[in-house]
């Protein structure tokens, strides 16, 4: 990551101020478009269009989509309709779909209606009918596709025509005459066989595909089962659609992560360092807010439990146990379900099995830490054998309990298509502090009854 130093963007602002174009052109001509997307993080919003409209236009476009979403929203407000649309002209359609979807739908419309490539246009709306967590709503249509009937000598000539509208090339696509993908064309074949009647007899037939409605996170899966850098996009009968590149799919799982490690953390919306105090304070309160209401219901719970604690106050040492052991137990349980989910180790249709397996492994938690604060509790509490009983049951059952609490939910609500990262963070913990302290309230109350 490149650093601006407090001294150089000071020049920079001084070249600004001055209005010197020329000098400013020279100082952006030395940095990647990354590079310069970073460096307006650094500017006030007027300072980084200033500079903006010195770029050239692929240079500009490049930038555009290197912006993180908020700072490309506030570029995109300040710009003209008809210079996003000049933008959109130097996209590719995936990256030109992210673009506009990040507008509202008066400015989409219009931005849509003054793009001068009437073929980009109708492609961009095509893929905008697509689910953005879908194959479609992440592929572009960018691609070299010859037909399985052409020479060798035909498909070179199709394939330099088709290549001057592109940027990078990873495959050449093989369809037959319906637009059904046959193959794939490896560039050594056009080397080795020059001179080859037809393409069908040279192509690797079968190329992996996904469908246009496949969810990311499993086209991801195939990305790293098949070690792809693209991968074509096809609808319910075959049809070539277009393709999804590596780096796009790593996008998404890098955002999915985040998304999941702030749910897991108890953040109810996605936000950034630098967002307003308004905007963090909006993403922690509520969950900070149920963690209150729990904390009143467990002092309801040990309120009717007071004289119970009053009669053996021992009791009362052994709570923080009860309650972070479960919630520990709990989180386990579900971060190995979420993680089996996410990368397709675990399959939701293996419950049952996952679920027995998630039992043992309870068992032999619980049987292990019950009997370390048995022991515990023999030595330094020999006097008091109703808590010694009632720590190590209460123990056992929490530590069952929240194994299987942990194993349930992630599973239920993947199966609900909820967002089973959820089952991560605070929801388990608190779930876990108020049944458990529920148990060890019930149990402590048989033993001392008993003794």
């Amino acid at each position: 990551m490149k650093e601006y130093t407090d001294e150089y963007l000071d020049h920079l602002r001084s070249i600004i101020s001055q209005n010197d174009e020329a000098s400013a052109r020279r100082e952006l001509a030395e940095f990647h478009p990354a590079d310069i997307a970073e460096l307006y993080q650094n500017l006030e919003l007027d300072e980084a269009e200033y500079l903006f409209k010195l770029l050239d236009a692929d240079t500009a476009a490049d930038v555009l989509m290197e912006l993180d979403d908020d700072d490309r929203l506030k570029l995109l407000e300040a710009m003209p309709v008809d210079q996003i649309a000049r933008q959109i002209d130097h996209l590719d359609t995936d990256d030109a779909v992210d673009l506009i979807q990040q507008l509202d739908e008066e400015h989409r419309d219009q931005v849509l209606s003054r793009i001068d490539d009437v073929e980009q246009a109708g492609d961009i709306i095509d893929l905008l009918k697509y689910d953005e967590d879908t194959a479609g709503g992440l592929m572009g249509t960018e691609m070299i596709v010859v037909n399985e009937n052409w020479s060798m000598p035909q498909c070179i000539k199709e394939m330099r025509t088709q290549a001057e509208e592109m940027d990078e090339i990873y495959y050449v696509y093989v369809v037959d005459n319906d637009y059904r993908l046959r193959g794939v064309l490896p560039l050594k074949k056009m080397i080795t066989h020059p001179s080859v009647s037809k393409i069908k007899h040279v192509m690797e037939e079968d190329p992996v595909s996904v469908k246009a409605d496949m969810p990311i996170d499993e086209v991801a899966l195939d990305f790293e089962k098949y070690d792809l850098v693209a991968m074509p996009v096809v609808d319910s009968i075959g049809r070539l659609l277009g393709r999804i590149t590596v780096d796009d799919v790593m996008d998404q799982v890098r955002e999915a992560s985040e998304r999941d490690y702030q749910l897991a953390s108890g953040l109810s919306s996605d936000v950034d360092a630098d967002d307003s105090v308004f905007a963090q304070t909006k993403a922690r309160i509520p969950w900070l807010l149920i963690g209150i209401a729990s904390g009143i219901l467990a002092s309801i719970i040990l309120g009717s439990f007071e004289s119970q604690l009053q009669a053996v106050t021992a009791l009362a040492l052994f709570i923080p146990i009860i309650g972070g052991t479960g919630g520990n137990v709990g989180v386990q349980a579900s971060a190995i379900i979420v993680q089996g989910l996410a990368n397709g180790t675990l399959d939701i249709k293996e419950f049952a099995s996952q679920l027995g397996k998630e039992v043992l492994v309870g068992l032999l938690n619980a049987t292990v830490i019950s009997s370390v604060i048995l022991v515990y509790n023999l030595i330094m509490l020999p006097e008091e054998p109703a808590v010694t009983l009632s720590v190590a049951t209460s123990l056992f059952v929490v530590v069952m309990f929240a194994t299987l609490l942990g194993t349930i939910i992630p599973l239920t609500l993947e199966k609900l298509k909820i967002n089973p990262a959820l089952a991560t963070g605070p929801f388990i913990q608190i779930s876990n502090d108020i049944f458990g302290l529920i148990i060890y309230v019930v149990i402590s109350g048989w033993f001392l009854k008993l003794f």
